[in-house]
């Protein structure tokens, strides 16, 4: 996932441009701020992934002609040219863990300063890490004054102790810097990063929902990623290494056709549950080998779905278990990513989860909505609200040395902590 500010050319509004790097798709989509306050849809580009598996670079030359065939497509449609843009991470590399710091309030008065903020996130990511790992976010939760709970800005307030409940955010230092690397390749400059079902949520769910309770599952090509949210704060990040890729891989195996044409029926006449077959007319499936096609029903498609969608959602229900929130999911579950566009799948969640279960629409948005009206295009539409709610973001040229990128990338994140308090 890319955020990028720049001009339009001529005017003088500003527009950004979020760039979502998939294992099976690149897409791009800029907007600008609304009059009414909502994010104005410009243009969408997007193009075949190529190179990037599970989160991961495989290929950097693939991945980059991808990233500038989807760049491009979004210019020409909205007329910016992009330059300074920040990254998205997501894949099985990510890892989430809740901490806790503590510190000291001295003075006469014991006012907390916003320096005393910094000291308690400071102590409370002081956790150990192994050396090929660095932290990518830290998130504030909740603040503690004085044994009192539950406070969001602790500044100002009057205590000889606080503590501070955040969620820390760590990743693959090589996995990142390759992502890294194909952006700066394709011509764009990195100038931070940004985990991406936090920034989906921001495109799906509203601060209601973040209140009481919710999750949000994320199922893409090559991963599956889960946030959870509770009291307005991300509670819980986890990541299963199992998506919309092995259900292409299983049609191709049950019905013994390649993979290019199981992913097309897949996206056709797939289902995930078999109370949502609609599809009474059979359909011809390609052989491999110049054998005859043959013919199968909707139905028969099910058989081989369902059991694998089941199986990844029984995958995420035990990281939902590892989470103390996740019996508190009164807003239920919200479903992103091109997995989420097969027919049923909200009601197989929902089956599985007992909780109720919706597709993650862009919410709050006008101009080409229906180009991102899909749960595809939730972490694009994500990473513009987010910039507009967070800010301006501070630029870091990254240069030719990438070995200080976390470092320059985690001054970002603290940065963005001040928004908090």
């Amino acid at each position: 996932m890319i955020l990028s500010k720049e001009l339009l050319k001529g005017g003088s509004k500003t527009v950004f441009a979020g760039l979502d790097i998939g294992t099976s798709k690149i897409a791009v989509v800029i907007g600008e701020g609304a009059v009414s306050g909502g994010l104005n849809i410009l243009g969408v580009g997007m193009s075949r992934s190529r190179g990037l598996r599970q989160g991961v670079v495989i290929n950097l030359d693939q991945a980059v002609q991808s990233i500038q065939k989807a760049m491009h497509e979004a210019q020409l449609t909205a007329g910016v040219e992009v330059r300074d843009v920040i990254v998205g991470i997501a894949g099985d590399h990510v890892r989430g863990v809740n901490s806790k710091g503590v510190v000291g309030i001295a003075g006469p008065d014991h006012e907390i300063g916003k320096h005393d903020v910094e000291r308690v996130i400071d102590a409370a990511k002081a956790i150990a890490l192994p050396f090929d790992r660095e932290v990518l976010h830290v998130l504030p939760q909740e603040f503690v004054v004085d044994n009192q709970h539950g406070i969001k800005n602790a500044v100002g307030m009057t205590g000889v102790r606080l503590e501070a409940e955040v969620h820390i955010v760590t990743g693959a230092v090589t996995s990142a810097q390759n992502i890294v690397r194909c952006v700066k390749k394709a011509g764009l400059r990195v100038t931070g990063l940004v985990l991406e079902p936090l920034a989906s949520s921001y495109a799906v769910l509203d601060q209601n929902e973040k209140e009481m309770g919710a999750a949000l599952i994320d199922i893409g090509e090559g991963t599956t990623d889960l946030a959870i949210f509770y009291d307005g704060a991300i509670r819980y990040t986890g990541v299963v290494g199992l998506a919309g890729r092995n259900v292409t891989n299983d049609i191709a195996v049950g019905l013994r056709t390649p993979i290019e044409k199981a992913e097309e029926i897949k996206i056709k006449h797939g289902c995930a549950h078999r109370d949502a077959v609609d599809e009474v007319i059979p359909f011809q499936v390609a052989s491999m080998g110049g054998r005859d096609s043959r013919e199968f029903m909707q139905e028969d498609l099910v058989d081989i779905i369902q059991p694998r969608m089941e199986e990844i959602f029984s995958l995420v229900a035990k990281e939902i278990k590892n989470c103390e929130y996740g019996q508190s999911l009164a807003a239920g579950i919200t479903l992103t990513g091109g997995g989420a566009l097969l027919k049923g799948t909200e009601l197989l969640a929902e089956e599985v989860f007992g909780i109720p279960a919706k597709l993650g629409i862009p919410m709050g948005i006008s101009g080409l909505v229906e180009t991102v009206e899909s749960p595809m295009t939730a972490t694009g539409v994500g990473l513009l609200k987010y910039h507009m709610e967070k800010g301006d973001i501070p630029s870091h040229d990254y240069g030719e040395d990438e070995a200080g990128m976390f470092t320059k990338v985690y001054q970002w994140m603290k940065s963005i902590v001040e928004d908090f308090i």
